[in-house]
């Protein structure tokens, strides 16, 4: 059930933490993955009226290396525009290469010890306590397997576990969050205004919020879906590349059947941006907003939610 959205939450943490909290070797992607990935164009979407243009455009938070992504398309709707609106200001947390041997920059030591803190357990056991005998020896195989202590996490909640496993898995099969869309978009917005829907706070705190079953069940199927979370985080961005936003959805939200978690971290965000956005369309300009794909992608997505609002949002054809 949340085999994939474990995985895609886990790529929204490694992008928006730099990799702050994951130690591992890093291994190359294999190189044939990104050339074979054909592009119709990610999908672009626009909302207009008489003397305002917001434009839609759904992200992949991590990226092989040399995926040739950018459409002149996509390019020039972003340099026509006078505001950049992301999910979070990535701009406020500085990339950083944990391979380095370089301290921490102190933003992300403050972006950890935050997520340590709202993460400690408050059972008065171990996470490990908390398992199903099966499950613990699966998460104690995955541990192993990934080269980090069974006990690691043993003084955090589920949520942590999880995300933090994800970020080693994908920092060891050769992702990186330095070749994310957003990092990318963030070095081409030079002289714009700029706007976060969410706070890194806030986005943290939607897991840290969910109850403690769903993040257990959360834990143990991203556990089971490590064998083959490389070859699904690939075919979620070839079909981002397609630009085949229903299989997109397919893929990532259909089959979130916990109708709490579907409600926190999907349609209530969606929502929420499509309520901005309403109120941003009473104001001329030209706006740029770069959220994840699955956000845009499937039933209650922002385009939903905007045409309940009475705003039609039109595919942009490259």
């Amino acid at each position: 059930m949340f085999k994939k959205l474990a995985l895609t939450a886990s790529a929204i943490a490694f992008a928006l933490s730099g990799c702050a909290t994951t130690p591992g070797a890093t291994t190359s992607v294999d190189a044939q993955t990104a050339q074979t990935m054909t592009s119709n164009g990610p999908a672009l979407w626009r909302v207009s009226d008489e003397d305002t243009t917001v434009y839609l455009f759904g992200t992949v938070h991590v990226l092989p290396e040399g995926l040739d992504w950018l459409d002149p398309t996509v390019a020039n709707a972003l340099a026509s525009s006078g505001q950049f609106v992301s999910e979070i200001d990535t701009s406020l947390v500085p990339e950083y290469d944990p391979t380095s041997g370089e301290a921490p920059p102190p933003e992300l030591m403050a972006i950890a010890q935050m997520q340590a803190q709202m993460a400690l357990l408050q059972t008065g056991g171990t996470l490990r306590d908390l398992m199903e005998e099966d499950d613990r020896a699966e998460y104690e195989a995955a541990m192993q397997s990934l080269g980090l202590p069974v006990n690691a996490f043993d003084q955090f909640e589920p949520w942590f576990a999880m995300i933090s496993i994800g970020q080693v898995a994908l920092m060891q099969s050769g992702f990186d969050p330095a070749s994310g869309v957003e990092r990318t978009l963030d070095r081409m917005i030079d002289g714009k205004e700029r706007y976060a829907f969410e706070t890194v706070e806030q986005q943290l705190g939607f897991f840290d919020g969910l109850p403690l079953e769903s993040q257990l069940e959360f834990l143990d199927e991203s556990v089971e879906g490590l064998p083959e979370g490389t070859d699904l985080l690939n075919a979620m961005i070839a079909e981002w590349m397609e630009g085949d936003a229903d299989e997109l959805a397919e893929i990532l939200n259909d089959n979130i059947a916990d109708a709490e978690i579907y409600d926190v971290l999907l349609s209530r965000r969606n929502a929420n941006w499509a309520e901005w956005i309403e109120g941003r369309m009473d104001q001329p300009g030209t706006v740029f907003i770069a959220v994840g794909a699955g956000h845009l992608a499937g039933r209650n997505s922002v385009q939903d939610y905007l045409a309940a609002r009475g705003f039609d949002a039109e595919r942009v054809q490259y």
